[in-house]
This record gives structure tokens, C-alpha cells and sequence, in this order.
């Protein structure tokens, strides 16, 4: 493990910010952090409760709410789709919290419920029935359903139809559970019932959920000489209204307790955790006293109940008619150890059953297998989720190494050390966040091998494991980017590609979009092959303007055959291999392409853009021998031509019909037919390659009729590439990068952006709308929002109000064309 950056507050003498007590923070799985902080006002009298939330790739760009909670913030949760988080105070209150217009750094208070004066010390969100099982021992299958499985797994309540219910649970500290559900409406359906008939107090608690749709509670008091409870929950809507059942479960004593030598060491737990949310049979329990804790894990079993020799004469057990009872076994416990702080489980879900404890020993280190523990004296150790073995170790700056005894006894005696107050793990366990007692946040990089050393391709292939799980849920993978180093990019793209080709046409078309912002976020973490990531970029532009104006297209008929209009233009365009655009046109029904005047109009910034980037492909077909310019993978790439060359078809038919709507090109001849020149240079371009197995180089004929195009057209300037000041393409010399909340940093070292500075505006000039290709000026005055991910920046509001433009706006309303978040920009952004 090591220091990534570490994002701080900036210090002031009166207002400052202050970790709360408890601190608590959450990682969503697009790679959002949300922490809490007291705000302390002049007088330093009331505390304001603060939530943060923060883009892992833009740490200082912190949002920060006034939460409104009028008692300390006692828990944060995100929901599984990770736009959405809970926050519980100590008053009983929950609320809900959205993202206003889809920005990651804009949220507001949409619902919530409350419990009067009840402190809240569980809470999560209800389970949506969606578990996907990572195969670590399958990792070099060639399927993604062997690597990926879906797991049967019930919803904790279903709307009709079998859709899941959603809402919340929460526990109290007076041993009450409450449950929200959010109607379709809106309105929220609130519930709250005890536990148990004898309500005791809560100190510690924790939600997780079985796989036959009910929640499994666990409690405890606090003290370890009390059993810890569990609790069976089961929620149901009757007659509008939300009905709650419990039962007990099986309990257990922690085993430190039962040692006559440890009987009164650890007064305390102050950890009890789930393994993880879908697995109720394993929790985690930390018992601790002033200086040192120790740590247990248990698991939950099903066991036969042994029947006395008489009623075995009476009525033999033959087999499945031996009674079971359910018994909780510890699996594991760590010796002494200092004092713990924080805990922070995995997410990956990776099924490790009760059996899998060698199996799990037996995988080489694989980072979901390690749970994180932080420790008073500022260290932090990675241990593995069931046997505790120490796997992984990280020292801050305050913490001494063992050998330093004397040392350790020095800083004890001193006073408070700097440690994390609240820890958790990114979704694929490569990255760490901690807060600490002084309300820094640190970013530490978990290595894959996890401390050991492992030959290049084992690393290579845990983190193309992890990309690939990546690409199936559709979660963020900049935690994975933090591990990928220059030489290992080309590797990585290649081995993805040939990952990703072994899959079945249909699931291929679901990824075709993610692998593609996949390998532009991969290949921008290297010098070489920094060009690639503009055809990249270029290529899921073209993706989406072809699927836009292809879905415009309708039947003239409606009893016409199965195949679309969309899917009839690419067939005729395959089949028909003319260089002659009109004979290809005139196969075609032109009636499916009438468009009212002013949709052909409003896509014309669109159809520009699609002329352009023909022309420029053309015009640099005879340095097609310098990866290095931007657009060189396009010209070996025949599925692409082909979209465009069924797009420049397209173009012209509705040229026809509006001849304000087609590709403006400045050309030196007035009789010069453009489109014409170009379908027909694009057409001999895309017979060379077509075929993918058997691809031909261009003659000498179409090489010399491109290197005649400059002459003929005015070559265009193509955008490439935004802008990006994100932290991912300055941690790559593994050098310690510290930020400050408020304020972006500047060049830091040495950086892969000055690589990008050919294909990228300068600060001086012109900004672009990268997705409606408008013109904003060198000083934009409308509002706008940029990607988290690759920097692309488009208005927040839309100019224009003609449908088909709509149409186009809605499909980035969410993310970006890569996939990342959108966060509001200040005007006039450099």
C-alpha cells in the first residue's frame, strides 16, 4: 500500500472544519466519496453538520451541503446505482439526497423520514435482488458467465410484477427498526416496530440480507460480556401500508469472553460488521479496550441436532430427516493488537462459503479477499476476510514500525496520534480512503498482489479481471487506473479486445460502447498512445450519431417486414459496393428518409461533423504510416467506414430535401461535386478493409487521389479532445500528491497532459460544445457542465427545441458519451 494524494481543509483561526464524532463516510460505485465534518462558527459554540461529496478524479472540487441535520450525522449510505445517499443523525432523522440535473457536484433534499429523537446507528438501503458472483478460480475462462454469474437472489420487497420496492431500513439505539418505502408517486410509506418484546439498548448494529428477499439485523450493547442479537426481518405492503415482522435469531458470545485470560480485557466491542450486505452468515466483531483490541470473525452454520440412542431405537434418523439447528462457529481471531479505529470492508462479491476457507488461503492474494483495519497508532493493515491473516501493511507518518519500540512507547505518551477515524474501500478494492482525526482525507493505492510479489502477468490478469467485472455491472474503474503503468497499457487494451471478441454477438453490442471509453481511459496513461484515445473518443461519437439518425428513420408502410429502416440501409449498403453514391441511393426506399424541414435543420451541426471527419480521415490516409496521429486506427477499421459511408448516404438523400442541411465545404471549384469526391475515396478505402481477416492496403491510385484533397477542399480542424485536468494522469510516477479542498492544482511534475497539447484547444482560444458541436467563444457565457472522466464540456441547457435534437440531448442528460458523471463548470472555464 501507498499514499496516493491527500486532499486537506484549508486552516483557518475561527471557521474551521472539524471531523465529526462519530465520523462516518461511503464510496459509491462511480467512484463518489461523501464524508462527514462540524463546521464551527466564530463564537465556536454550534456546530454545523457538513456532508461532502467528492469525485475520486477531482478531490478538491468538493461539494459541500449544509445537511440540515440538527444532531451529529451518524450514517452515510449510497444506493447501488450510486446517484443516490442516505444520511441518518442522532435525532432519529434520515434523509434522502439526489443529484440535481444529473451533477455530480449539485444535490439536493428530496424525501426522507424520521423517528423522533431516536438515534439511528444502522441504516442501509433495500436490496434490489440484482448479485452478480465473482469466480476468481475462473478467471482465465474465455465466457464472462462463467467469470460473472447472476446470483438467484429475492428483492426485500417487489412492487407488482416482480419489480423491486425501494426504500430504506434503519436501526435505532432503543432497538427499533423502521422502514421507508418510496411509492411511484413519490410519497414515502413509513414503518417502525421493536426488535423484540423486550427493547434494550442498541450501541452497535449492522443490516444485511438473504437471499429469500429478508433482512438479517445484528445487535449489540456495547459490552462484550452481552451476547451480540440477530434478528430476523421480514417486510410487506398490506392494504397501503407497510407491515413489519421480526423474529429472533441465534446468538452468540464472543470468544475473547470465554477466555479465563482475556475474561475482562476487552470490556468493549466497538466493531460489529457484516462481512458484506448479501452475506448475513459471516459478521466481523471487534472488542477493545483503552490501548489494544482483537478481532473475531464468525460464521453462521447449519449443524444436525445429535438425537439421544432411545428415540434413535424408536424412530432411526435416516439421512435429510436428522433435525438441523443454526449455530454460529468462529471461523477465526487475531491475537492482540492496538487499538482499532476504522473498519472497511470489501465489495467485491466474491462467494466464499464456509468450506472455502483453505480455497480462499489457497487465491494468490486477490484484492476482494482482504478486509482493512486502521489502528490508533496511524497504521493500517490489509488481513484477509476470514482467516485475519495479516496480508498487506501501510505505516502513516505517525506510526512507527515494530522495531521502533521505544519509539511507540515515546508517541503513546506524547499524546493523540493522526489516524483514520472512518475508512472504506473502493468497489473493486484497489484504492483506500481515510479520514482522519483531523479531517484530511488520504487515497491509498492497494497493490493487487497485495504486498507480495507476483510475476508481471498474474498483476496484468487481476486487473483485467477487475476491468472486466468493471464492464459487465457498469460500475466506475478509476480505482483500477490507479495501478495501470505506462508499459503495461498496450497490454492491457489488447488483452481486453481479445477478452471481449470471445463473447456472443448479442452481449458484445451491450459492451460495444463501455470497452470503447474503456481503452481511451487506458490509453491515456501512456505517451504512446495518447492518439488512439481521440479515435477512441471520435469513435463513440459516431457510435451514438449513427444510432440517432438511423432511429429517426421510420417505415412508410406499418405492416413492413421485421427489419427496420435503419437495419435495410446497412444491409443495402454492405451489399451494394458502388463507388458511385447515387446508384447506392437509388436502392434504398426514399420515402422511410422524409424528415420534416426543421429536424433536418437542427441536426445539421451533427451531419457537419460526420462530413468533416470523412474529409480529414481522406486527407490523412497517405501518412497512414504514423500511429501517432490522430484518426490512424480508422483507417484500418472496416466497421466504421462502413457507418460512415451508410451515414454519408443517408446525408445526401436528405440533401435532397433540404439543401441547407448538408456538410458545408469550402472548395476551389464551383462544379465540384464534395460528397460525391468523398463517397467515392471512402468507398474504395472501405473494400480494402471490410474484411477483417484479409485486409489489403490501398492502391497507389487512392493514395495519390487523397494527397490531391488539400488541393481540392479546405482541410478542417478536428476537435479532438477536451481539456481534462483530472489527478488519474499525474499519480503515475507513484509520487505523493497533496491538494487542498477549493483549489485545482496545477501541473504537478511530470505529466502525461503536455502529450495531449496538439490535439487540444490552448486556453486562448475558441471552446466547443463537444456533443451539439456548437461554438461557445473564447469566454463562454451559458452555463456548462464538463465529464469527470474525459473533460468533455456541452451547455447545461439546451438551445434548441426541435425534437430530434431533444432526442440527441437526452441520451447525455446522465453521463457522458465515455460513461462518466457530469459536474457543473464555472463560466468562463479555461
Amino acid at each position: 500500500m501507498d499514499l496516493a494524494y491527500v486532499c486537506e481543509w484549508e486552516k483557518r483561526p475561527k471557521s474551521n472544519h472539524c471531523p465529526s464524532i462519530p465520523l462516518v463516510c461511503a464510496w459509491s460505485c462511480r467512484n463518489l466519496i461523501a464524508f462527514t465534518t462540524d463546521l464551527k462558527n466564530e463564537e465556536e459554540k454550534d456546530l454545523t453538520h457538513m456532508i461532502h461529496i467528492l469525485d475520486t478524479e477531482h478531490p478538491w472540487d468538493v461539494y459541500s451541503i449544509n445537511s440540515g441535520h440538527i444532531e451529529i450525522i451518524t450514517c452515510l449510505e449510497w444506493d447501488q446505482s450510486g446517484s443516490r445517499l442516505l444520511s441518518a443523525d442522532a435525532d432519529g432523522h434520515i434523509q434522502c439526497w439526489s443529484m440535481t440535473d444529473h451533477l455530480a457536484n449539485s444535490w439536493e433534499n428530496t424525501v426522507g423520514s424520521m423517528v423522533e429523537g431516536d438515534p439511528i446507528v444502522a441504516l442501509s438501503w433495500l436490496h434490489n435482488g440484482v448479485k452478480l458472483a465473482l469466480h476468481v478460480e475462473k478467471s482465465g475462462a474465455s465466457n464472462f458467465g462463467e467469470k460473472f454469474s447472476r446470483v438467484k437472489f429475492s428483492p426485500s420487497l417487489t412492487l407488482f410484477g416482480g419489480k423491486p420496492m425501494e426504500g430504506w431500513i434503519a436501526v435505532t439505539i432503543s432497538g427499533l427498526v423502521t422502514v421507508s418505502l418510496l411509492k411511484p408517486n413519490g410519497q414515502v410509506l413509513t414503518s417502525t416496530e421493536s426488535l423484540c418484546r423486550l427493547r434494550c439498548r442498541v450501541a452497535l448494529a449492522d443490516i444485511a440480507f438473504t437471499g429469500g428477499g429478508n433482512i438479517v439485523v445484528a445487535t449489540s450493547d456495547g459490552s462484550s460480556t452481552s451476547p451480540v442479537q440477530f434478528y430476523k426481518v421480514c417486510v410487506s405492503v398490506v392494504n397501503e401500508k407497510c407491515k413489519i415482522d421480526t423474529e429472533i435469531l441465534p446468538s452468540l458470545f464472543m470468544r475473547c469472553t470465554t477466555d479465563p485470560a482475556r475474561k475482562d480485557k476487552y470490556p468493549a466491542i466497538t466493531h460489529l460488521k457484516f462481512l458484506a450486505r448479501d452475506m448475513s452468515e459471516q459478521v466481523l466483531l471487534c472488542a477493545s479496550n483503552q490501548n489494544s483490541s482483537i478481532v473475531e470473525c464468525w460464521s453462521l452454520r447449519k449443524e444436525g441436532l445429535p438425537v439421544n440412542n432411545i428415540f434413535q431405537q424408536i424412530s432411526p434418523v435416516v439421512g435429510d430427516k436428522q433435525p438441523m439447528i443454526l449455530k454460529w462457529r468462529i471461523l477465526s481471531a487475531t491475537n492482540d493488537l492496538d487499538r482499532v479505529s476504522a473498519v472497511a470492508l470489501p465489495k467485491l462479491p466474491i462467494s466464499l462459503t464456509n468450506t472455502d476457507l483453505k480455497v480462499a488461503n489457497d487465491t494468490k492474494f486477490f484484492p476482494g479477499l482482504g478486509l482493512a483495519l486502521a489502528f490508533h497508532d496511524g497504521s493500517v493493515h490489509i488481513v484477509h476476510r476470514l482467516s485475519l491473516q495479516t496480508m498487506a501493511v501501510f505505516y502513516g507518518s505517525s506510526s512507527q514500525r515494530p522495531v521502533d519500540e521505544q519509539a511507540i512507547k515515546r508517541q503513546r505518551s506524547a499524546g493523540p496520534l493522526v489516524h483514520f477515524k472512518a475508512m472504506q474501500l473502493s468497489w473493486t478494492s484497489l484504492a483506500l480512503v481515510g479520514i482522519d482525526n483531523h479531517g484530511k482525507l488520504s487515497m491509498l493505492r492497494i497493490s493487487p498482489s497485495m504486498g507480495h510479489v507476483l510475476d508481471m502477468n498474474m498483476s496484468l490478469r487481476h486487473l483485467l479481471f477487475l476491468l472486466e467485472y468493471c464492464m459487465v455491472t457498469g460500475y466506475d474503474w478509476w480505482d483500477i487506473l490507479l495501478h495501470v503503468q505506462p508499459n503495461m497499457v498496450q497490454n492491457l487494451v489488447e488483452k481486453l479486445h481479445e477478452e471481449y471478441m470471445r463473447q456472443n454477438a448479442a452481449l458484445q453490442q451491450v459492451l460495444s460502447t463501455r470497452i470503447v471509453a474503456m481503452k481511451a481511459s487506458l490509453c491515456k496513461l501512456s505517451s504512446n498512445t495518447v492518439a488512439r484515445v481521440c479515435d477512441y473518443h471520435a469513435k463513440l461519437f459516431l457510435i451514438a450519431i449513427s444510432c440517432t439518425l438511423k432511429s429517426l428513420l421510420r417505415p412508410h408502410f406499418l405492416n413492413t417486414p421485421d427489419k427496420s429502416p435503419g437495419d435495410r440501409l446497412t444491409e443495402i449498403c454492405s451489399k451494394i459496393t458502388d463507388i458511385d453514391i447515387d446508384k447506392v441511393m437509388i436502392n434504398l426506399k426514399t420515402e422511410e428518409f422524409v424528415l420534416e424541414m426543421t429536424t433536418l435543420q437542427s441536426l445539421q451541426q451533427l451531419i457537419q461533423w460526420v462530413g468533416d471527419f470523412v474529409l480529414y480521415l481522406l486527407a490523412s490516409l497517405p501518412n497512414q504510416g504514423s500511429p501517432v496521429r490522430p484518426g490512424h486506427s480508422f483507417l484500418r477499421d472496416g466497421a466504421s467506414l462502413g457507418m460512415l459511408r451508410e451515414l454519408m448516404v443517408v446525408i445526401r438523400i436528405w440533401g435532397l430535401l433540404k439543401p441547407s442541411c448538408l456538410p458545408v465545404y469550402t472548395a476551389t471549384s464551383d462544379t465540384q461535386d464534395s460528397m460525391s469526391l468523398l463517397f467515392r475515396l471512402l468507398t474504395k478505402l472501405w473494400l480494402c478493409c471490410r474484411d477483417e481477416t484479409h485486409p489489403s492496403e490501398p492502391d497507389d491510385t487512392l493514395i495519390d487521389e487523397c494527397c490531391l484533397l488539400p488541393s481540392q477542399l479546405l482541410i478542417p480542424n478536428v476537435d479532438w479532445l477536451p481539456i481534462n485536468n483530472g489527478i488519474i494522469s499525474k499519480l503515475q510516477n507513484k509520487q505523493l500528491i497533496r491538494l487542498q479542498f477549493g483549489k485545482a492544482p496545477g501541473l504537478i511534475g511530470h505529466t502525461v497532459s503536455s502529450q495531449f497539447d496538439v490535439f487540444v484547444r490552448a486556453p486562448g482560444q475558441p471552446k466547443i460544445d463537444h456533443l451539439r458541436r456548437l461554438h461557445l467563444g473564447a469566454y463562454p457565457t451559458e452555463e456548462c457542465k464538463s465529464c469527470t472522466r474525459c473533460g468533455c464540456v456541452t451547455m447545461l441547457k439546451s438551445p434548441n427545441k426541435t425534437t430530434a435534437v431533444k432526442q440527441w440531448e437526452q441520451r447525455w442528460i446522465k453521463n457522458c458519451l465515455c460513461g462518466g458523471l457530469w459536474r457543473r463548470m464555472p463560466l468562463s472555464y479555461s
